[in-house]
């Protein structure tokens, strides 16, 4: 185990989830303020945080480490808030540059199993979206979400003081693939590829119900930022004045800025009504061609030429049909319902926000 700080004692020293609930409560907007720095794509940490006369633990794992686009943001705010941090991570040389005091393993298995841990945040896994689904890609994507979650499930098996929340990241792409409906935590899925890694993933954090600990199923949408996700791979042929509509532009978009996504896994981690399946979208789904025009009016581009389907279609496969040309229409109900407040609701003013 490396260091920026060693685990102390008092780090080991357990803490009800009562009081971290009524300290980050009190410390909401501190936390949650928005961060000035920013990395790229999704990372790999377990957070440990710390207040003055009590400790806790976040163990977050993600797939690039705590560099990535949503785990370094999640890292950074609890960092800024005061908290100690342990980041389970692949580079611990770029972990080390978030900031300090920070701990930093590369491996589950490192963390004592009498480190007192309060929260458990899983947002590891391949990504869905890294390439094109051969049959081996298909195979790593799956196996890799399965595995990652074992490993979870298996460090909350063995903490002599169980955490009081695992938080597992999951997918829109659970419910599969749907036309107008809307559809909230209580709707069904559709078979195809997306749902079965979703459903395989969270079948297995669902194992955490034996050691009496609550379970999220944080089923999350397109996550905008310009370091990393869908919007950071469309602003340079927009700004050409190249972009548009993906095939017929129908297709449902849901959507969340990655520091409404923040907001909300921390809101999860003190809302004890919480569990089960939550969606971590925006209330305010849009169709692809809404989406487009709103990104182009932003950008003060045209965005008026489509990207066919047909081709999209022959070179991509069921990538494709999952990702471009199909969608959903999700509605967050749990976090409206539990008092939740998106920061960006509408998606005009999140896009000037990022980019305006």
């Amino acid at each position: 185990m490396r260091s920026g700080s060693e685990l102390s004692p008092s780090a080991r020293q357990p803490v009800s989830i009562d009081d971290l609930r009524d300290f980050l409560c009190e410390n909401y907007d501190r936390l949650l303020r928005p961060v000035a720095t920013a990395q790229e794509a999704v990372p790999c940490p377990v957070i440990s945080c710390r207040s003055r006369s009590w400790s806790s633990s976040f163990c977050i794992s993600c797939k690039h480490g705590a560099t990535g686009f949503v785990g370094s943001r999640l890292v950074e705010s609890l960092l800024a808030a005061g908290h100690r941090v342990l980041v389970l991570a692949r580079d611990p040389q770029k972990a080390a540059r978030l900031g300090t005091p920070i701990t930093i393993v590369t491996s589950l298995d490192q963390i004592p199993s009498d480190t007192a841990i309060n929260a458990v945040i899983n947002l590891a896994g391949e990504s869905v979206a890294g390439g094109l689904w051969t049959q081996a890609r298909k195979r790593k994507i799956l196996v890799s979400r399965i595995e990652m979650t074992s490993a979870v499930v298996a460090l909350i098996a063995r903490l002599d003081t169980k955490p009081a929340v695992l938080l597992n990241a999951s997918a829109i792409g659970w419910y599969g693939l749907h036309d107008d409906e809307s559809l909230t935590e209580e709707s069904s899925g559709r078979d195809c590829f997306c749902r079965e890694v979703c459903v395989a993933s969270e079948m297995e954090a669902q194992k955490v119900a034996v050691y009496g600990v609550r379970e999220v199923r944080l089923r999350i949408g397109l996550v905008l930022g310009t370091e990393g996700g869908p919007l950071s791979q469309l602003l340079l042929p927009f700004e050409l004045g190249a972009g548009g509509p993906i095939g017929s532009g129908r297709q449902w978009m849901s959507w969340i800025t990655r520091d409404d996504l923040v907001r909300l896994i921390a809101h999860v981690l003190v809302t004890p009504s919480l569990s089960g399946a939550v969606n971590a979208t925006a209330p305010e789904p849009v169709r692809n061609d809404t989406f487009a025009r709103a990104l182009g009016k932003v950008l003060h581009r045209p965005a008026i030429l489509p990207l066919p389907a047909a081709p999209l279609r022959l070179l991509g496969g069921d990538f494709a049909r999952e990702l471009l040309l199909g969608g959903q229409r999700v509605v967050p109900q749990k976090a409206l319902n539990s008092g939740f407040m998106f920061r960006h609701p509408r998606l005009d003013e999140a896009l000037r926000a990022i980019v305006g």
